[in-house]
């Protein structure tokens, strides 16, 4: 029985995998996957169907994938990729012969290292068929992002030097003599790669019942996977078309656009800068929003690149940079593909119990298709070698149909992968959306400084400043404050929350939170739960409505009136009838008013007659202003009687613009005297006796039989302004009445509503 290994020796073990593909990419990038190996092979004098097929040896090995796998699950994942790759660092050292090979001609240059390719080709399919299901045993799942991340940023920085290396060695020397000491070189990194590969964790051989059968018997089941075959089939269409444009563009650059060896080269560093600087945020953005918006964001990226080949200028100069451009977000994209698809490969797609069958399969499916798309693009190419032209803004050349092929088969890819069942709930579109709400450039900074800062005083400020963002790309950060230790973080991080729009996420966090022994912290979620106005949070509120605290019921009672749960209405109008706690009897009005129960007038006019408290008389009104209409005119009624030219001013131009409403209806003469009087004295301040004249009027125009919620709430008014009690919540109350059912009023003499 394999020992299984502990998550935290797979942490441990992690440097050892960076060191590993590090060495790796110095090897690949100056022998067989970089753009000196495409110039060695033109250098050489082989057709571009040669390269092609030299190329497509390189991805055709893939297939046999299946032949190895049983002997692969026999010996161990780590003794199979150690001695594949250690043989294939051995048969490279072969390249230097090549310069010596071509002394005897070009057919025997080209059988000569068609040989090396084909051997290279078959040990390097061994060894990533027994890597694919090492890698997924030996990195944790919940960190593969940031694995890849950080493995990526490492290998991009490396392949960068390498590459700036190359060019200057190629500008260096001439002939083939550049190539041999690039090949040397790379099979010195090959063996550190294999070194520092033996110290990664397991890979051990399988046991007795993990047979070739099982492994085949799972790969009869990969091809039942409708899931596994649609990734697979959107994966294989990008390698048809990202392969032979990767292979070819270093050719393009140099004989379209006229760039030199050295040069083509250097654009590649365009890519590595790009894999560089976008790797550690794809990364995260895949452990957080999951694998599949990444992926489509690089397959997107893709898309532009055709595009832009095709339309570059034809000139050595202009074209330099531009190149240097569309490289750099060919490194963005293939940073975002290479890391979404894979974390999606393999936290999802594969199953671990039958790892081994899935990716063989996969292998030699990717192999299959990358090698005919290399075989296919070297002979399109070497077959439109007579086209030029141009057709409008188009530049006609050979390499015109590949650049248009390559953009057909990425947006096939797009539709087929858009289908894959992802491992997080984000779509393209929702994880597009989190950088184009709030303020995304203030959301990352927080979120840095957000992780930076350990001490109470910062992390209250920095979640502050979470929710100033309002920003979803903070969801995780502020559930972290949340359940912070520090009472005072989590009750800033309620208030944070309160701030920025709903998320499922942090509306269940706030749930929990309410329904805890904390009730400075429960009534503050309650609170916040009201505030964001998330409908998911009412079954949780209904149920803080039956807390024994009376806080928390009231807070509860306030948030279900704010999210307009018109099935609380009954009762909280029944608890309002009995209750005798002022505070209470204070949110149950408030939340009667915002749901607009009107048999609730009645009750809410007697507690606002026998409220004492400034601030809660108000209140009380504001909750029958909303039985009537918006409550916009009490509001600025209110803020404008606080203002510096104060309460009497206020209503006097209130008033006033009510006397203009009334001079379109058919009882001006009869008004018209009243209003001007009460609006003489607010303006001279005498706020008593305008009240008095307002009641006055309202007398006269409202029928005294009416039962109508405007009508009640009026007489109620005029009652207690004809007492000349100074009430000023009572004027705002009625004069935004008359001001909202005006039309009415003016209509008739005395209308029943």
């Amino acid at each position: 029985m394999q020992r299984e290994i502990t998550t935290l020796e797979k942490i441990n073990k992690l440097p050892w995998s960076i060191a590993t593909n590090a060495g790796n990419t110095v090897f690949v990038q100056l022998t067989y996957y970089g753009s000196a190996f495409v110039l060695f092979l033109n250098a050489l004098s082989f057709s571009k169907s040669q390269v092609g097929l030299l190329l497509s040896l390189l991805e055709f090995s893939g297939l046999v994938a299946f032949l190895f796998t049983p002997w692969i699950v026999r010996v161990g994942f780590n003794r199979a990729y150690l001695g594949a790759f250690g043989f294939r660092t051995l048969v490279t050292a072969g390249l230097v012969l090549v310069p010596w090979m071509a002394g005897f001609g070009p057919q025997a240059a080209f059988i000569y290292v068609i040989i090396i390719v084909g051997l290279f080709a078959i040990l390097r399919s061994i060894g990533i068929t027994a890597f694919y299901p090492w890698a997924q045993e030996y990195v944790p799942n919940v960190i593969r992002g940031r694995y890849s991340a950080t493995n990526n940023l490492t290998t991009s920085l490396v392949g960068f030097i390498s590459v700036m290396v190359a060019g200057t060695v190629l500008d260096q020397f001439t002939g083939l003599s550049g190539y041999q000491v690039l090949f040397s070189v790379a099979v010195l990194f090959g063996a550190f790669a294999l070194w520092t590969g033996a110290k990664r964790p397991g890979g051990e051989p399988a046991s007795q019942d993990e047979t070739s059968g099982s492994a085949f018997r799972d790969v009869k089941e990969a091809v039942r996977d409708r899931d596994f075959l649609r990734y697979l089939a959107g994966s294989g269409l990008m390698s048809l078309a990202i392969a032979p444009l990767n292979s070819f563009v270093p050719l393009f650059l140099k004989e379209q656009v006229g760039l030199s060896d050295g040069a083509v080269v250097y654009v590649q560093t365009g890519s590595l800068i790009g894999a560089l600087l976008s790797t550690t945020f794809w990364g995260w953005a895949s452990d957080r929003y999951g694998s599949r918006p990444v992926m489509l964001g690089g397959v997107l990226g893709w898309a532009l690149l055709p595009i832009g080949w095709a339309l570059m200028p034809r000139s050595a100069g202009t074209g330099f940079t531009i190149a240097l451009v569309l490289a750099f977000i060919m490194g963005i994209a293939n940073m975002a593909w290479a890391i979404g698809s894979s974390r999606l490969l393999y936290n999802r797609i594969v199953p671990p119990e039958k790892k081994t069958g899935y990716l063989a399969f996969y292998s030699a499916a990717l192999g299959a298709t990358g090698g005919l798309s290399l075989l296919l693009g070297g002979l399109l190419v070497e077959f439109s070698a007579g086209i030029s032209g141009q057709y409008f803004f188009l530049r006609l050349d050979p390499y015109f149909g590949l650049f248009v092929i390559g953009l057909v088969l990425i947006f096939f890819s797009v539709w087929l992968l858009r289908g894959v069942q992802g491992d997080a709930p984000f779509t393209v579109d929702q994880f597009a959306s989190l950088f184009i709400r709030g303020n995304p450039l203030t959301a990352v900074t927080s979120m840095i400084r957000h992780h930076l800062i350990h001490d109470e005083r910062g992390m209250i400020a920095a979640t502050t400043r979470l929710g100033d963002t309002r920003s979803p790309l903070v969801v995780e950060e502020l559930l972290a404050s949340l359940a912070d230790p520090r009472l005072s973080v989590r009750m800033e991080a309620i208030t944070a929350i309160a701030r920025i729009k709903p998320d499922p996420r942090l509306t269940q966090g706030l749930i929990e939170v309410s329904q805890g022994t904390e009730l400075a912290l429960s009534a503050n979620a309650i609170w916040a739960l009201g505030r964001i106005g998330d409908p998911a949070a009412i079954p949780a509120l209904r149920e803080s409505l039956n807390s024994p605290f009376r806080s928390l019921r009231a807070h509860a009672a306030r948030a279900l009136g704010v999210l307009n749960d018109g099935e609380v209405g009954a009762l909280l109008l029944g608890r309002l009838q009995v209750e005798t706690d002022r505070g209470l009897q204070m949110a149950y009005a408030s939340a009667l008013g915002h749901l607009g129960v009107q048999e609730s007038v009645p009750v809410i006019l007697d507690t606002l007659e026998e409220v004492e408290n400034e601030g809660a008389r108000l209140e009380l009104a504001l909750a029958l202003a909303r039985m009537v209409g918006p409550e916009d005119t009490f509001i600025q009624l209110v803020e404008q009687a606080r203002s510096p030219t104060g309460a009497g001013t206020a209503l006097a131009q209130h008033v006033i613009g009510l006397k203009k409403k009334m001079s379109r209806g058919e009882r001006v003469g009869e008004l018209e005297g009243g209003f001007r009087r009460a609006g003489d004295a607010f303006a001279y301040n005498d706020l008593v006796q305008g009240a008095i004249l307002i009641g006055e009027l309202i007398q006269d125009l409202v029928d005294e039989e009416s039962k109508s919620i405007p009508a009640q709430i009026l007489r109620a008014c005029a009652a207690h302004m004809g007492d000349g009690d100074g009430r000023v919540e009572y004027v705002y109350l009625a004069l935004h009445i008359l001001d909202t059912v005006w039309s009415d009023i003016a209509a008739a003499p005395k209308p029943d509503y």
